[in-house]
């Protein structure tokens, strides 16, 4: 793998803003070519350039990776599997509502504020809490793919020609 690659390998797995010297020594390779890479990752709107302590960073540019996850829900699954993990989805969303008592994920975190539990009951609430975040996480991409599931089926078809018709 050459030093570039090792520069988007590294990007790809970026969980949050990382100045170009701590990137460039996970990819084994001088702060140069970590930044030229960045930067041509940048121009491709792959990262996006923030800073760190005052200190040049980059982050996976967001917009890109939600697009990047709806595409590859619509390729790797049919409308009709997307529409039964919809269903299941809501299904896990209303039995964690239902355990709980509760309407919301949001009703749920103010009752951390309004009762009082030991630190295994808030670790307890802190597990249910990710869950449910994954949970919505996931219902929200499903969501997604399921509104752009005919354009990007079509744009992507073989027979598409350049001229797009969702103009």
């Amino acid at each position: 793998m050459s030093g570039r690659e090792r520069v988007r390998e590294v990007v790809e797995v970026l969980a949050e803003p990382t100045p170009v010297q701590e990137i460039a020594d996970r990819a084994d390779v001088s702060r140069t070519t970590a930044d030229d890479e960045l930067q041509r990752l940048e121009r491709d709107d792959w990262v996006i350039e923030t800073t760190v302590d005052r200190t040049k960073a980059y982050d996976v540019n967001p917009v890109r990776m939600l697009f990047d996850e709806v595409t590859t829900h619509i390729k790797e699954h049919t409308r009709d599997e997307l529409e039964r993990q919809l269903t299941e989805l809501k299904e896990e969303q209303e039995a964690l509502a239902s355990e709980f008592d509760v309407n919301s994920l949001e009703e749920f975190r103010d009752q951390l504020a309004e009762e009082e539990w030991s630190a295994a009951e808030l670790r307890d609430r802190r597990n249910v809490i990710a869950t449910w975040e994954a949970v919505n996480t996931e219902l929200a991409l499903v969501k997604h793919a399921l509104h752009l599931y005919g354009d990007v089926v079509e744009l992507s078809s073989p027979k598409h020609n350049s001229y797009s018709s969702l103009a």
